[in-house]
């Protein structure tokens, strides 16, 4: 077997398959995006070679501006508000016994088993000014008028709740299968040295748990970047462009205002600020101390 495993053609043949489909699926889309991003391409007839026009006018696009601000509101809601309640409800479920355990868990992740349009609607519903069940709680309260919660001033809040809540799951099941594999003998160390749960959790699973933290942190900015079914189905960027988000801009330019050439440069801005991310937050997570050790 180690004679089979060393010939470099069985080597070849066994890489061969994925090489193939990461050429042709996924590098020759990205080159192709970055060539149609320099032309002024409508999806039909020739491409013409326009240079950096489209990235130029990236720039003065208010409009592309607006998605931006608004993918990072939900890329700082993700982080700051959607991640530490998942992963605090993932050290609780952990704690958890027997059925409670398990009942929790599912109970968690039901948003992400159900169908993005069905959410969408479900929230719409919820969110109507007339019959919604939101106004109808604020009017068991004492509340007497009608909030149009997707208005221009309410709607990217409304819709960024709708986003925090549904990926909610996703994040603290990674979390909470990150904590299950901890040593529990890290634990028992930590109480025979007198550690209560607050100084158990802070020193041993935050520490333990950051190269978890960086790979959910890392999706939860790519997910904040390419967010588009659920805002489509909700609001599909509107009123205005008070709800565009950068994927669905890109959706709008490409297939509906027929500029493809320009809806590929967003495209390509979107790789790049990927990218950037990646790299940022692998240096912001690099290892610079030791993780707690019990004694």
């Amino acid at each position: 077997m180690q004679k089979l495993y060393s010939n470099k053609m069985v080597i070849f043949s066994l890489v061969l398959p994925g090489l193939l489909v990461f050429l042709f699926a996924i590098l020759a889309p990205i080159c192709l995006s970055v060539y149609y991003g320099f032309t002024s391409y409508t999806g039909m007839g020739q491409a013409e070679w326009i240079g950096w026009e489209n990235y130029k006018t990236l720039l003065r696009d208010a409009n592309f501006g607006r998605s931006l601000t608004n993918s990072l509101l939900l890329a700082i809601g993700f982080i700051f508000i959607q991640h530490p309640i998942a992963i605090i409800v993932a050290a609780v479920l952990d704690k958890l016994q027997g059925k409670a355990e398990g009942i929790f868990r599912c109970i968690y992740f039901i948003p992400n088993v159900i169908s993005v349009a069905v959410i969408a609607y479900l929230w719409k519903f919820i969110y109507n000014p007339d019959f919604g069940l939101l106004n109808n709680v604020l009017k068991a309260f004492g509340y007497q008028g009608k909030i149009n919660w997707f208005s221009n001033d309410t709607a990217i809040w409304s819709v960024l709740v709708v986003l925090i809540w549904h990926g909610f799951g996703w994040g603290m099941l990674i979390y909470y299968t990150g904590i299950k594999n901890i040593d529990p003998v890290l634990y028992e160390a930590a109480s025979i040295d007198g550690a209560d749960q607050v100084s158990t959790f802070l020193r041993i699973t935050l520490p333990l748990m950051k190269p978890v933290i960086q790979v959910n942190v890392t999706m939860a900015i790519i997910s904040a970047l390419k967010q588009m079914e659920t805002v489509y189905l909700l609001t599909n960027g509107g009123p205005g462009n008070s709800t565009q988000f950068a994927a669905n801009y890109l959706y709008q330019q490409a297939f509906k205002a027929f500029r493809y050439g320009y809806g590929n440069a967003i495209g390509v801005v979107f790789i790049i600020i990927c990218l950037l991310v990646t790299v940022f937050l692998n240096k912001a997570f690099a290892d610079k101390e030791p993780a707690y050790k019990g004694g």
